[in-house]
């Protein structure tokens, strides 16, 4: 059985969407095929994006969509951030579940004890052995802010 691609999978969802006239998911799966397009042939040649490179440039979008949606709310511009949250739900869809503070911390702790570091000079260790274990279940200021809390 070969499973498809997150990008294929993207682009038949796509088409789901054109067929279905939903403009909201369209243009939001149009604009990630975009950026992914954008990062395979950033560099020195192009080449094909995996998975895991793909969820990456996801999460890059939707983190400009939650930024964008709290500056228009603080511009009180509620109806454009409306839209922000809306494409930012048809991102989360493609991106694995968000760790709760708890499993956070518990995988904060474990990279500590890895690292053995002890000092807040040691955070660039942690948080390297922290990312590894968080695979991108939770943004890099919360794993940061974790490491803090841990290091203390």
């Amino acid at each position: 059985m070969t499973s498809e691609s997150l990008k294929a999978r993207i682009q038949h969802e796509l088409h789901d969407a054109m067929r279905a006239h939903d403009k909201l998911r369209a243009g939001t799966l149009r604009m990630v095929l975009t950026a992914v397009t954008n990062a395979e042939v950033a560099g020195e040649e192009a080449r094909e994006l995996s998975d895991e490179e793909v969820l990456a440039v996801i999460a890059k979008e939707a983190k400009k969509r939650k930024e964008a949606s709290t500056a228009y709310v603080g511009a009180g511009r509620e109806e454009l951030a409306a839209i922000e949250d809306a494409e930012l739900a048809v991102l989360a869809g493609y991106l694995p579940a968000q760790l709760s503070d708890a499993e956070l911390a518990d995988l904060v702790a474990a990279a500590v004890a890895e690292t053995g570091v002890t000092s807040m000079a040691g955070m660039g260790q942690v948080m390297k052995a922290a990312q590894a274990r968080v695979a991108g279940r939770a943004d890099r200021g919360r794993v940061a802010a974790a490491v803090r809390s841990a290091l203390g």
